[in-house]
């Protein structure tokens, strides 16, 4: 409670800030972590640094390009600050170190913590909830702080990256998210971006909470959860659980769509995701090896 009471008397210093005092202030749907806290008083303690006539940046320095476009950098700057600060490690592990394109997208992706401003990502399929039956909606996921959006131009790959600080809703109900970010064009500032605004390609999020269609040459960890989950239920060898979707994934949920009534497309879709989950909850739990207790 008063965590949240906090945020709340922070929110009433920000928004005098940012002129938008009218419209009514989101609460964050999920708890706000200590260190999110740390990392947007970071950024904001940043807001009108601006880059010098030659285009040098103590966070282009700070990643080794002291020239260079530095959105990206900025941020992967603020979250070391923090780690600097408070001993947290949070660079590479629930925030990425990157400065080239697409990378950060992919990484997030990679650590099942992306979701696509569409519902659907390129070269994977479309997003949901987790456990649920939806399928998720274009704009359906209202950011939260601390999660970083990257935003594009031709539709495929980012060309941006911000820091969500908080979200607003309008009387009609168009919600609008509030960003910190760098490099813009050439400076520190505050800005903002409407959920339905067809330049945001999709969020970096602090919680994992959907699901996406997983095929071959898809990485990571949900492959590696999809696998450990075929690996149980006798569909697939040890030595395949890699988190690499290749071959041998293929065969298996080849194998269990047959196995289950579905059609057999080797690609692990929605229904085929949450028939597995089940599937595998019902077993696990049904095993009294899984709860023996060791003297």
């Amino acid at each position: 409670m008063r965590r949240l009471l906090a945020w709340m008397m922070l929110l009433l210093l920000v928004l005098p800030w940012t002129g938008q005092a009218e419209d009514e202030t989101l609460l964050p749907a999920y708890p706000v972590p200590q260190y999110v806290e740390w990392l947007l008083e970071t950024a904001r303690a940043e807001i009108s640094y601006k880059e010098s006539s030659n285009g040098y940046t103590k966070y282009g320095d700070w990643a080794g390009d002291p020239q260079a476009e530095w959105c990206a950098e900025f941020l992967c700057w603020c979250v070391d600050q923090v780690d600097q600060q408070h001993g947290t490690q949070l660079l590479e592990k629930v925030y990425p170190r990157y400065s080239g394109q697409n990378i950060g997208l992919r990484w997030f992706l990679r650590n099942g913590r992306y979701i696509s401003r569409s519902g659907f990502v390129n070269e994977w399929g479309s997003q949901w909830y987790i456990g649920q039956e939806e399928s998720l909606e274009a704009g359906g996921y209202i950011p939260q702080p601390g999660d970083w959006v990257f935003y594009t131009v031709d539709g495929e790959n980012t060309s941006h990256v911000a820091l969500v600080e908080y979200c607003t809703v309008s009387e009609d109900g168009e919600i609008t998210a509030h960003v910190i970010e760098g490099n813009m064009p050439d400076k520190v500032q505050r800005n903002s971006h409407k959920l339905t605004d067809k330049r945001v390609m999709g969020y970096g999020t602090v919680y994992d909470l959907v699901d996406t269609v997983l095929r071959s040459g898809s990485e990571g960890v949900k492959v590696l959860a999809l696998q450990e989950k075929l690996q149980y239920l006798g569909y697939l060898d040890a030595q395949y659980v890699t988190g690499t979707y290749g071959p041998s994934t293929i065969q298996a949920v080849t194998k269990f769509q047959e196995d289950t009534g579905k059609t057999p497309t080797g690609i692990a879709n929605h229904h085929t995701q949450l028939t597995l989950q089940e599937l595998y909850h019902d077993a696990y739990w049904s095993n009294d090896l899984n709860f023996q207790v060791s003297e």
